[in-house]
């Protein structure tokens, strides 16, 4: 029978892994501060990409130093309906938050000097709307594994280690909200001190940033939770990043205040989020509990 871990323990867990994941942070986010950018100028290696496997080197040291099986991370593919969710979710709030953006007038519909870019990066010469069909359709197969490779090194620590963890101790909604908390501080550096914003007020990016990201994570946690697999939590954020940045943001064009609603960082995904956040939450109920129910770190019988 499986030892359950005592509160301390987990507490402990959790501490460890905030901590290390702090730590491993804190040199990145002073070259981002120190160039202003999260690029690394012409380098190979990003400094995103570098911030976005702290959290999952952070889980595999956790596990090492606190005698935690690697494999209870939730490795486990799962049933395919959650992941094929997971990959869709967030195209459809995406679609829907930019159609209202579109049709409103806060931005418009296409940006021709982009499609025209993309015409030429692949050697067509087709009509927009066939370039526009064959780049999403290419994007959204092949990017996805792209955006797949940074998207895992977050999750390993999100929703492989510290979601279980929190939920061994907290209901649904209280791990959601925690998760929330702590995944949007961590990303506050990037977005004050570099460029990891629109260039319009950064208060306004910091509130919509925030709802965002809390709203995401009762999206996520749901389906960690429901799943117990972590892959859900790497296509959720994979796909996430994968249309708003390199595909619906960069087909918007400015029509002078447009920053104030597209993205991350403006008002319309927040909302658009938030509807299905809270069809999660409604949908509380159908979760399992999570001590055994879930894929979740536990202590070694050794411990």
């Amino acid at each position: 029978m499986e030892n359950k871990p005592a509160k301390p323990e987990i507490r402990k867990n959790i501490a460890t892994f905030l901590v290390i994941t702090t730590l491993l942070c804190l040199p990145v986010y002073y070259l981002c501060a120190r160039s202003g950018s999260i690029a690394a100028g012409h380098s190979p290696v990003s400094f995103a990409l570098l911030i976005m496997w702290c959290p999952g080197l952070a889980a595999l040291i956790t596990c090492r130093l606190r005698g935690i099986p690697i494999a209870s991370l939730g490795w486990q593919w799962g049933k395919t309906k959650y992941q094929l969710w997971a990959y869709a979710i967030p195209f459809l709030y995406t679609l829907a938050a930019y159609a209202v953006i579109w049709i409103s007038g806060k931005g418009g519909f296409y940006d021709r000097e982009f499609v025209a870019g993309v015409a030429k990066g692949f050697g067509w010469s087709l009509p927009d709307g066939w370039v526009i069909f064959f780049f999403v359709l290419l994007a959204g197969t092949f990017g996805m594994a792209r955006s797949l490779g940074s998207a895992l090194g977050e999750e390993i620590g999100w929703r492989g280690f510290l979601t279980p963890q929190l939920a061994r101790l907290n209901s649904y909604t209280a791990t959601s909200l925690w998760m929330g908390v702590i995944w949007s501080i961590y990303h506050y550096p990037l977005l004050l001190l570099a460029d990891y914003n629109l260039g319009g007020p950064k208060w306004l990016a910091l509130i919509c940033f925030t709802v965002l990201v809390i709203a995401a994570c009762f999206i996520y946690t749901w389906f960690r939770m429901k799943s117990g697999s972590l892959w859900t939590g790497a296509i959720l954020h994979a796909s996430h990043n994968l249309f708003i940045q390199t595909m619906f943001t960069p087909l918007t064009v400015d029509t002078g205040d447009t920053r104030l609603y597209i993205d991350e960082f403006g008002i319309g995904l927040p909302i658009a989020t938030v509807i299905v956040a809270v069809v999660c939450w409604l949908k509380r109920k159908e979760l399992p509990a999570a001590d055994g129910a879930i894929s979740a770190p536990v202590l070694s019988p050794s411990e």
